[in-house]
């Protein structure tokens, strides 16, 4: 398969079960809702050292929030319910009770509940206040007020946990780091459009794709050397010889279908610019396709096919 120019590997991107939430959060500016989403969502990239993947998904414009301020929505990743509510309780602890007029609410619905401000409430020292406010549905919905020193902190008591998948990718291949990082960088915007995803790496981008194992014994990871274009002629490359800069999207979602549009997105974009600006090949991440449940195949995804491009 060829996109203007650019060769699509006949591959795919393997991808793992994990469990997920969204969290809206808002707060008097779009300002200080991004501080404190940040702060949020930082050391989140991937669950091999940060135990939880995280990201900012989209803006909301204060009709779309529930205290009708500005606000920004995240989503959280973990590889089990016990890490993600681990990591969630910390996070909203350290990162978004300490913020300057922050306030968190759930952003998904499920049967699952797990704890957002249930446990935190117990910072306001006996002074913490409740409320029960029925939903669109008629349903109550607790919240808590918790006195801080700029006024009050408002949290929903609990928000959904839903069954989601991480891990999906594709990786750019290109003549130089510029041309590359610039067919990613526009990938990003593309993806960005999408709901229901993030790109967790910095900026979106990881440039240290992993491989399973390693030669020291304590190591479970190690660089993918048959995309490493210094390793050209040390290992089994992957590699042509004009191939000079390699980087790789991950992306996690809610569901297949939006992290294979995401994907579809995203690689057209990259193309986009076309073998005349360096971008040579598209391929995928796997690993044989032993150890993650979601295949993600490029051919199909490309032709349309998002629902149904899994082994």
């Amino acid at each position: 398969m060829i996109l203007n120019g650019v060769q699509i590997d006949d591959t795919f991107a393997e991808a793992f079960n994990m469990r997920g939430t969204r969290i809206i959060i808002t707060a008097l500016n779009l300002k200080w809702a991004y501080h404190a989403a940040n702060a949020m969502t930082g050391f989140a990239t991937s669950v091999i050292g940060c135990g939880v993947e995280a990201g900012i998904e989209r803006e909301l414009t204060a009709d779309e929030t529930p205290d009708g301020r500005p606000g920004v929505s995240i989503l959280m990743f973990a590889m089990g319910s016990k890490v993600l509510m681990q990591q969630l309780e910390t996070r909203m602890g350290q990162c978004i009770l300490t913020c300057p007029t922050a306030a968190a609410f759930s952003g998904i619905a499920s049967e699952d509940q797990i704890s957002l401000g249930k446990h935190l409430r117990y910072f306001g020292d006996g002074n913490q206040v409740s409320k029960l406010i029925p939903d669109a549905n008629g349903v109550n919905q607790r919240y808590w007020r918790i006195p801080v020193m700029d006024g009050e902190f408002l949290t929903q008591e609990t928000t959904g946990m839903v069954r989601a998948i991480g891990g999906g990718n594709f990786l750019v291949l290109g003549q130089s780091q510029p041309q590359v990082l610039a067919a990613c960088e526009a990938a990003i915007e593309a993806m960005k459009k999408v709901p229901n995803v993030i790109m967790p790496f910095p900026g979106g981008v990881v440039r240290s794709g992993s491989k399973v194992g390693s030669k020291y014994p304590k190591m479970f990871a190690s660089t993918n050397d048959a995309f490493c274009p210094t390793l050209k002629g040390v290992v089994n490359t992957e590699l042509d010889m004009d191939i000079e800069s390699v980087m790789e999207i991950v992306i996690d979602g809610l569901t297949f279908e939006d992290i294979a549009l995401s994907m579809k997105v995203g690689i057209e974009a990259a193309c986009s610019l076309g073998s005349e600006a360096g971008i040579k090949r598209i391929s995928a991440g796997n690993y044989g396709g032993k150890l993650g449940q979601h295949h993600f195949k490029l051919h199909p995804i490309l032709q349309g096919n998002l629902s149904g491009a899994t082994a």
